[in-house]
């Protein structure tokens, strides 16, 4: 009797036939040329820039854009006293520092603006800034709520200054390459999209301690809450704002546009997901928070399902996997791999298993006669891997917008593509919150069930 295929015969797994998957030497991505940023600049052709939000991102901000060549902080803006001093402790302690931005929209001899404020000032503060005649780098995410993206969105166009949004990976090398692999057709039909990234510690749950000294005396508390309902001075609102939903997004606007605009760059798509589901919940943070702390959401993006899981509870690296008819294109924060996969047959079928012998045979004879490469032509597959530094990178995408402000040429991540970013956050949110899936609605610009 004869004997039968076993799964991993009909596979070829142990055949040389099949091929082999062998990883390259990886290849280094030089980042956004530092090297290549000049030295000298004369003062006529620097850009000076003020510095609204001095706080945990808005001092990384304006620490490395001083490092930047021709780029000068002229004065910086905080609610808060205390990074006033701060301000000057990283620029130079005659640095011009006040309360009010306008100040510094007013101000003739600045250029631009950077901007890292809680979420529910980013319109605001774009808007006024892009009406007053500046160019403006503003944190991510563009908007607090759909509608605050669509007056951003108008503000930029009506003004026609400049405005860039402060998701770095789209100024990364490594997202660059990827996104060349994906157009020039190496993972060949796409076919799904996934995305994670998780932490577990406090200060990664925004459990983060207020300065000290915070009083209503050194903090204007009533300007800082804005247009939301008031509520007493509390310390633990101030510094841990993303925490709520009247203040922040979330973990969909902290984490989530940066997966989100990492992927529309890779794909060169600009636009909101068709639809979205999402669910969480606060598992692990129940602090008083109203925004979930684990939030996994799936997306439509035209035919093509993405899924993205957050989750702050867990310390998960943040990855990406592009799947297509042609193979995996794999990143993590410094390295991307892509995989080629063949889309054939390398082995008879092991459905033959369910033929009688006769048959079985004869069809493995004539499947090997037609397929089998010739002996010393077995194809390879080989993994290309490419390098660089973090793709968490801020000084390329400062320096991008820096650029744009000397050239009036355009930046990478302007309002309408921060707006479709920030769109699909706030969709996981609605969806989270409705418990049922969402989707944009072009025609009346609003969110629905």
């Amino acid at each position: 009797m004869g004997h039968l295929y076993s799964r991993r015969d009909f596979l070829g797994l142990g055949a040389a036939a099949a091929g082999a998957s062998l990883a390259a030497p990886g290849v280094f991505l030089d980042p956004l040329p530092l090297a290549a940023m000049p030295q000298g600049t004369a003062a006529s052709d620097r850009v000076r820039f003020g510095m609204v939000g001095v706080g945990m991102q808005g001092n990384g901000l304006l620490a490395r854009a001083i490092q930047l060549p021709g780029v000068e902080c002229a004065a910086a803006c905080d609610l808060y006293d205390g990074r006033h001093a701060l301000a000057q402790e990283i620029v130079n302690s005659t640095l011009p520092v006040t309360r009010h931005y306008k100040d510094l929209l007013d101000n003739k001899e600045i250029d631009c603006i950077i901007a890292a404020v809680p979420d529910h000032w980013h319109k605001q503060v774009v808007v006024d800034a892009v009406s007053a005649g500046k160019d403006i780098y503003c944190e991510k995410p563009m908007s607090h709520t759909p509608a605050d993206g669509l007056e951003m969105v108008a503000a930029e166009k009506k003004s026609e200054r400049i405005v860039q949004i402060g998701s770095q990976r789209v100024s990364s090398a490594l997202l660059t390459k990827a996104r060349e692999l994906v157009r020039d057709g190496a993972v060949g039909d796409l076919m799904m999209v996934e995305a994670v990234l998780g932490r577990n510690d406090p200060n990664g749950a925004w459990e983060y301690p207020p300065p000290p000294d915070l009083s209503p005396q050194n903090l204007d508390w009533d300007t800082w809450q804005g247009n939301v309902p008031k509520r007493a001075f509390d310390p633990n609102l101030f510094a841990r704002w993303r925490c709520w939903k009247e203040y922040g997004t979330g973990v969909a606007g902290d984490l989530l546009v940066h997966l989100i605009s990492g992927m529309l760059y890779v794909l060169s798509i600009s636009e909101p997901p068709r639809r979205a589901m999402a669910a969480g919940g606060i598992l692990r943070w129940n602090d008083g928070r109203n925004m979930p702390d684990v939030h996994n959401t799936i997306f439509e993006y035209g035919k093509i399902p993405v899924v993205m899981r957050l989750n702050l509870g867990t310390e998960i690296p943040e990855s990406y996997r592009f799947m297509g008819s042609k193979g995996l294109l794999d990143i993590s924060s410094e390295q991307l791999i892509l995989t080629p996969q063949s889309g054939k047959d390398e082995a008879p079928s092991w459905y033959a298993n369910s033929f009688p012998r006769p048959l079985r045979e004869a069809y493995a004879k004539n499947w090997h006669e037609q397929h089998d490469p010739a002996l010393g032509h077995e194809p390879i597959r080989q993994a290309s891997i490419f390098r660089s530094v973090d793709y968490n990178e801020v000084k390329p995408h400062l320096w991008n917008f820096f650029q744009a402000v000397k050239t009036r040429q355009p930046v990478v991540e302007n309002a309408v593509f921060g707006h479709n970013a920030a769109l699909a956050c706030h969709m996981a949110n609605e969806s989270y919150f409705r418990h049922s899936a969402v989707y944009w609605d072009e025609h009346s610009k609003m969110i629905k069930s």
